[in-house]
């Protein structure tokens, strides 16, 4: 995986913005927004899309990346987890969701390879996801708080001593995308 060619996408977790079944319309709208900010970033050179795993706009993110292989066949999906055994204790439907994304993903792996211990498995997650990317995308809003706000303070930190993108999507990018779609 090459430095420059690399993406993070992070964000809200589905319990975040309150979203509890697959069906529910804000999925459409927020995989509709990553797959049109994607979409010039992979045509400006962007190959690699890391995730995370975490249930909400990772997975999703996973999901429209797989969708997005038929077009740009040159764009791979990675998923680095925290640590071993991410997942196995969600339900059986985000489990089953969670499977779907890695079978479709070009390379899984763990930055820890032990079972999770403690919180600096997930701090040493993000320095690794931070040092191995040119860039993040966050869906997330600094008005409505969420656990994407730890990793915005050290993309921020990181920036400040390394070239690094941090592009954002805001509750008002998602609410023009309902606005001002006719597909949604």
């Amino acid at each position: 995986m090459k430095t420059k060619e690399a993406l993070i996408i992070t964000g809200y977790r589905n319990y975040e913005i309150g979203v509890f079944q697959e069906k529910d319309p804000k999925i459409k709208v927020l995989k509709k927004v990553i797959r049109e900010t994607l979409i010039p970033l992979i045509e400006d050179g962007i190959t690699w899309i890391v995730i995370g795993g975490n249930l909400g706009v990772e997975l999703w993110a996973g999901e429209v990346v797989i969708d997005l292989k038929e077009e740009y066949p040159e764009i791979q999906l990675a998923i680095l987890f925290p640590f071993e055994g991410w997942g196995e204790n969600w339900k059986e439907a985000n489990q089953t969701v969670l499977e779907k994304v890695k079978a479709g993903a070009d390379y899984v792996n763990a930055t820890s390879h032990q079972p999770y211990q403690n919180p600096s498995q997930l701090k040493n997650h993000t320095a690794f996801l931070l040092q191995k990317t040119a860039a993040c995308l966050l869906i997330y809003d600094e008005e409505f708080k969420g656990k994407t706000e730890y990793f915005l303070k050290d993309a921020r930190k990181f920036q400040e001593r390394h070239a690094y993108q941090i592009l954002q999507i805001t509750m008002d990018d998602l609410e023009n995308a309902i606005y001002f779609s006719d597909s949604i």
